[in-house]
């Protein structure tokens, strides 16, 4: 405890008092040590490295993959002004999975947690089957969805007979089916984090919001969406980060024109054209304007705004 005085601050706890004060915060800060270096080597590390790398140059007569240190601004330019409608793709594509993942897992999550919060056997069972995905393979999982939406499989000859889709249309390799695969891929991501929330939910509120004759949609905007809030906001920060950066779903969905995403590129100049200073600049690229996106995101409907 400390008092001010006309000497100044004066502190009026004994010897004793402050060195256990002072080994409470030695052993805090041994505690997050290990954390720390973890951080430090995993991730501050490899985000130096690539750094560095992404400015690499090529020696006068080097061999293919051969770079040395340097500081080639210039291959950001070059990599940005060669695959920016990539780039752009790749964030319209997360996006629009995202809010599909949104409006499908919101009602799941709805159901589980508040509907049938009663039936646990059957909430049970249901959150198994929301949690499955996670059991298998990401690739199986997404190599599945070319066999369903093949063009000889229900989906696509259904469409067909509806006339929705013309008689030479395909569903493969097309966005939609990379849009559907990340969707359905990046799906658990958003339900968990809503059903987290909404298991805290008090359903007295809802039904006294109907005792003041607010119907069911009034009550969802006025209650139930703004106490999920926290959990929308992190299940779309889940969704959309790992879905802007996802190859896998181009990679076996795609047709390598118009669904080529920037995961696509970067593994490409990494793995085949051997371009390292312009596979490090685009992932750099991707990493920041990723941050920028969230940081904007956050401050604009951050959880203490929504509640």
């Amino acid at each position: 405890m400390t008092v001010m005085t006309k000497k100044g601050i004066v502190d009026l706890r004994s010897p004793e008092e402050i060195r256990a004060e002072r080994r409470k915060g030695r052993t805090g800060v041994y505690l997050i040590a290990p954390g720390m270096l973890v951080l430090a080597l995993f991730f501050a590390l490899p985000v130096v490295v690539l750094l560095a790398m992404s400015l690499y140059v090529k020696p006068e007569g080097g061999e293919i993959g051969e770079f040395v240190p340097g500081f080639d601004i210039g291959n950001y330019a070059t990599v940005l002004a060669a695959y920016w409608p990539e780039l752009l793709r790749s964030f319209g594509f997360a996006l629009i999975a995202t809010v599909l993942a949104l409006l499908i897992g919101f009602p799941m999550a709805y159901l589980v947690a508040v509907r049938l919060r009663e039936k646990t056997l059957l909430q049970g069972i249901l959150l198994v089957l929301l949690i499955a995905p996670f059991f298998s393979s990401f690739i199986l999982r997404t190599q599945a969805w070319k066999q369903i939406l093949a063009d000889e499989g229900f989906i696509a000859q259904t469409l067909k007979f509806l006339a929705i889709l013309p008689a030479d249309g395909h569903l493969t390799a097309t966005p939609f089916a990379v849009v559907a695969g990340l969707t359905y891929n990046f799906l658990p991501f958003m339900v968990l984090p809503i059903y987290a929330n909404l298991g805290r939910l008090d359903t007295r509120l809802l039904e006294a919001s109907g005792d003041l004759y607010a119907s069911p949609v009034t009550s969802f905007f006025k209650v139930t969406l703004p106490m999920s809030a926290p959990g929308v906001f992190a299940g779309t920060l889940l969704t959309f980060i790992p879905a802007a950066g996802d190859y896998v779903n181009a990679a076996l969905l795609g047709n390598n024109r118009n669904t080529t995403m920037i995961g696509q590129i970067i593994d490409s100049r990494f793995f085949k054209v051997i371009d390292y200073p312009g596979a490090s600049a685009l992932s750099f690229v991707l990493m920041v304007s990723i941050l920028v996106l969230v940081t904007i995101y956050i401050r604009r409907f951050g959880t203490k705004e929504l509640m």
